[in-house]
């Protein structure tokens, strides 16, 4: 490689080499595009500074004859550039990388280093993504893209596709018992939007702080937090948020998760439900009802909805995310009259409504079966899966306290105080690959009898993987194991 450049305070031929190598493969692009990858190569090594300021570039003909490309594509791309402000160039002076460009700062991601490799990840919140029923959703692709007409594809109703609207209604009446009208059901990316939904909402109407559960779901404090509103930890007892400081608290609205309380899997009491309305309607109050994973209960059918039993004060959300996949983004909001024309006003101007391909491939699999079908298809396996981490707990961690009603996707295990503190117990964990959610990082404080409280996840976990996991856990933190290096590779 050779170069132009003679004054020695720039960098020399040998310096720029690794920098032009950056251009080897654009100058083997297919010619109709090999001028737009030679420019954008060009761009990258300015941009990230493999190609410093001040740098005096090659000329055109050395450049060409290097890259074996011919030099018109090269005198094109040192004149798009310059116009650009990527370099700059004076008569017979050269051409020359910009002093106006600025590398671009490597994320503290890319700064860190690496996380050592998981052997096993106990934590809770993810499903069996190998159970997403490939073969049925892309035949429902297939359909829908056949029939769906033209006019459908244009701007869509912010509240969703009018027929995934009409298939959801039916689907949470009958399954979850929701009083669902499908003028006042809003698609949403998920229950993460449809939290942030309400709580602009929220705070559109003056409301300042919302109630959450204390332990509950970290995320709902982050979502609230970025529309403007704080969250109020309000503590539970056994049959669900604690009436008294609820009351105390002064907030108008609460989120609770009733059918399935996360994480101490705990079922709302009759009683505590009763309350928690009466609450709503004195207050004037708004409940926000969590349903993520109500379609899963393996010793009896599930709990109906909350929301069924006052559709004037409860919004009910849930979501796929636990029973197809969350990559999908797709879930719902029922709202109250009251807020529905406000819910669908913030989600207009959020987001315009959600891809009505997907919309309509959902509402197909929904109204022909297929959806029910998964469902079941995942209740036997989480179940299976459920039984494995009780056994493999009572195995390798005997008197460990398993609490909540069966159900879900994760369980509260309270494992003997002779296994701690619970700070040495996570870091033998940890140097051994071994991933665990400790009770607190949900918002408790730490338990008064010594027990190390673990919110663990079980359905992305085939049984024998749970059973080497356990396994590999219960050597990694025997009495008087120093922690170690971690491990990395497959479990």
């Amino acid at each position: 490689m050779t170069s132009s450049g003679t004054n020695p305070r720039h960098a020399s031929a040998e310096t720029l080499a690794p920098a032009w190598e950056l251009l080897v493969p654009a100058a083997a692009a297919p010619a109709r595009g090999r001028g737009r990858a030679l420019r954008s190569a060009l761009r990258d090594a300015v941009r990230s500074g493999r190609l410093a300021a001040s740098t005096r570039l090659p000329s055109s003909r050395e450049l060409a004859a290097d890259l074996g490309v011919s030099r018109g594509l090269v005198t094109e791309a040192y004149e798009q550039l310059t116009a650009e402000g990527y370099l700059r160039s004076g008569r017979g002076a050269g051409t020359w990388v910009s002093d106006g460009v600025r590398a671009a700062e490597r994320s503290a991601r890319d700064r860190a280093p690496r996380a050592r490799g998981v052997r096993y990840d106990f934590r809770p919140g993810t499903p069996d993504l190998s159970l997403f029923p490939r073969g049925a959703w892309s035949a429902a692709q297939r359909t829908v893209s056949g029939r769906l007409p033209h006019d459908a594809l244009g701007y869509p109703d912010p509240r969703g596709l009018p027929e995934l609207r009409e298939a959801l209604a039916g689907l949470l009446a009958r399954r979850r018992g929701v009083v669902a009208d499908p003028e006042r059901v809003v698609v949403c990316s998920g229950v993460a939007q449809a939290t942030t939904l309400l709580g602009f909402v929220l705070r559109d109407g003056d409301a300042a702080s919302v109630g959450v559960e204390d332990p509950g779901s970290p995320e709902h404090a982050a979502l609230f937090a970025a529309t403007g509103l704080s969250t109020v930890p309000l503590p539970l007892d056994e049959d669900g948020l604690a009436p008294g400081p609820l009351e105390r608290s002064g907030v108008r609205a609460v989120v609770t998760t009733p059918a399935h309380q996360f994480p101490t899997g705990i079922a709302y009491s009759a009683r505590r439900r009763g309350e928690l309305l009466d609450w709503a309607r004195r207050t004037d109050g708004v409940i926000m009802e969590d349903d993520y994973d109500g379609d899963f209960r393996y010793d009896r059918e599930p709990v109906g909805a909350l929301q069924g039993l006052d559709p004037e004060r409860v919004v009910y959300t849930g979501s796929v995310s636990k029973s197809l996949a969350p990559g999908l983004r797709l879930g719902w909001l029922v709202a109250p009259a009251a807020l529905t024309e406000r819910i669908v006003a913030r989600k207009r101007t959020m987001d315009l409504g959600n891809p009505v391909l997907d919309q309509a491939v959902l509402a197909d699999f929904v109204v022909r079966g297929g959806y029910d079908r998964q469902l079941r298809r995942c209740q036997r396996a989480y179940r299976e899966r459920r039984d494995a981490m009780v056994a493999a707990l009572d195995e390798h961690f005997p008197g460990t306290a398993v609490s909540g009603i069966a159900a879900g996707l994760h369980v509260i295990a309270r494992l003997p105080a002779r296994y701690g503190p619970e700070d040495v117990f996570l870091a033998r964990a940890a140097s051994a690959g071994i991933a665990l959610r400790p009770l607190r990082d949900c918002g408790t404080a730490g338990s008064e009898d010594g027990s190390l409280p673990l919110v663990l996840g079980y359905a992305h976990l085939a049984p024998a993987s749970i059973a080497r996991g356990a396994a590999a856990l219960a050597a990694a933190v025997r009495p008087g194991r120093r922690p170690g290096p971690g491990r990395s590779g497959p479990g």
